[in-house]
């Protein structure tokens, strides 16, 4: 089935076809590992784990999925510092050396985000690289000789830096956000790796070393700049290196359009001669009851926070999955509590599917049923009326009356979506385990002695106590088990 997304370049669907014939090449903006990821950043991990799916069950393409990790930036190196109180006993002991405090400060965080995200059912087997900065220095040096020996960057006080003025002599700069080019005052630098600012100013591809701080040696013309990569110039590097220029798909949250992205596109171009990638996708905002997510409001939430709340991680991946990726997404706790509710209505309509007793009269339309839902996934990803599809079937379907042979192409269709969802089991439905209280087990246990020891008057009268506070026992060929009565 054709797969078309909303392109942020243009703001148009664009169609999604493999650049080199084959496979679909995307790259997401991974996580920034100097602690633990928020449900906004979720939000963006979720939706390139959706649309990489529906690539593949929904297109039939190969996908080569790359995510970065940034591991080294102003964030990381701050609070990695030595001394620094974001530093964790489960770290062990820092060093004197800065570097060997950043790589260690960072795989620690790192392994905790690959812990949430396989929660999340986002599977670390669908990545074909997960790159980190640190690895790519050398490739990012060469890089940003190729912007330098072009003129289109400038050193500055050992930093390096690219030209935005020469660069809008070349080309646009601003092809994913309106920039605010009156106030723009070329040579205006910036040297934090993110910025708020809707001006455009030139942004550092390199940055100076300061005391304290992990370095790599660098020159250029005979200038010595040691010190560490800017931000944007990392992805460019990344991207250009595992999956070639152009590929295909770029994703991010929107926040990431300017500086990042707007950025990337500009100093990848000024390098390789070409733009980065065919399609720009962004996922929106994430707000929590209605407002901006931040710790001074109390609403700011890690995975780890929501389970202490008793919360599943596959409710969470549900109720996101359920919204549109290109509109905000409200969380609130009445809206997982509703999504968890729907969840669970497709999961009860999927193991009665696998009830073989009763072969009912009704032929259903199952391949209306997923041309209706997969229709709804590639025409960019929408998800709502995809759900609405299912649950207008479910509501309007009695189980007991579809025929052995429509369950069976039934339950094919939901192995096929539960690639695409993964938030459902496609087996029998399991049984509830029952919790036997203490007491009622010791009394089992006692019995089974005495029945062993031949002493059944005691045996039956400890039989009837049991019956009597509301279980049964029964023997097996093995020892007994314990029911409560009725169940």
């Amino acid at each position: 089935m054709e797969i078309y997304l909303h392109n942020s370049l243009n703001g148009k669907l664009s169609h999604v076809v493999p650049l080199d014939g084959s496979t679909i090449r995307m790259y997401s903006c991974g996580p920034t590992v100097y602690n633990y990821a928020h449900i906004g950043n979720m939000r963006s991990f979720l939706f390139a784990d959706l649309l990489q799916r529906v690539l593949r069950v929904v297109g039939g393409f190969k996908v080569h999925w790359v995510m970065n990790i940034t591991n080294i930036d102003d964030k990381t190196i701050r609070d990695s510092a030595i001394g620094s109180k974001e530093w964790r006993k489960e770290m062990g002991e820092q060093s004197n050396d800065p570097l060997d405090n950043l790589l260690k400060f960072t795989s620690f965080y790192e392994k905790e985000f690959f812990d949430d995200i396989t929660k999340l059912k986002i599977n670390l087997k669908h990545f074909y690289k997960i790159p980190k900065a640190t690895d790519y220095i050398l490739q990012i040096q060469d890089t940003i000789k190729k912007i330098y020996n072009r003129g289109l960057a400038y050193y500055s006080a050992g930093s390096i830096y690219f030209n935005v003025a020469e660069w809008r002599k070349i080309d646009i700069y601003g092809k994913l956000f309106k920039i605010d080019f009156e106030n723009f005052r070329a040579g205006d630098r910036v040297d934090s790796d993110q910025y708020e600012k809707e001006q455009a100013a030139d942004f550092a591809l390199w940055k100076a070393k300061k005391p304290g701080e992990p370095y790599w040696e660098f020159e250029i013309e005979g200038q010595r700049c040691d010190g560490r990569p800017g931000w944007h110039i990392e992805c460019s590097v990344m991207e250009k290196e595992i999956l070639g220029l152009p590929f295909d798909i770029h994703t991010g949250g929107i926040d990431l359009k300017f500086p990042h992205h707007e950025d990337e596109i500009a100093q990848s171009k000024a390098a390789f001669g070409i733009d980065p990638t065919a399609i720009w996708c962004h996922n929106e905002f994430l707000e929590v009851e209605g407002q901006k997510m931040s710790k001074s409001l109390g609403n700011f939430f890690t995975l780890r926070d929501l389970e202490k709340k008793g919360i599943d991680p596959l409710d969470i991946r549900f109720a996101m999955l359920s919204a549109h990726y290109g509109s905000v997404y409200n969380f609130t706790f009445n809206g997982i509590a509703a999504a968890r509710k729907a969840r669970l209505r497709i999961q009860d309509f999927i193991y009665s599917l696998f009830d073989e007793d009763i072969d009912g009269s009704d032929k259903v339309d199952e391949d209306k049923l997923k041309h209706n839902v997969f229709s709804e996934l590639a025409n960019d990803l929408h998800t709502p009326k995809a759900l609405a599809h299912i649950f207008t079937f479910i509501n309007n379907t009695d189980p007991k009356s579809i025929k052995l042979s429509s369950k069976k192409k039934l339950k094919a269709f939901f192995l096929e979506l539960n690639k695409i969802f993964d938030v459902w089991q496609l087996d029998k439905k399991p049984e509830e385990k029952i919790l036997i209280p203490n007491n009622i087990l010791k009394l089992a246990e006692e019995r089974f002695q005495l029945k062993k020891e031949k002493k059944f008057d005691l045996a039956d009268k400890i039989r009837k106590e049991i019956f009597d506070s509301g279980y049964v026992i029964k023997d097996t060929k093995d020892g007994y088990e314990i029911n409560k009565i009725g169940e």
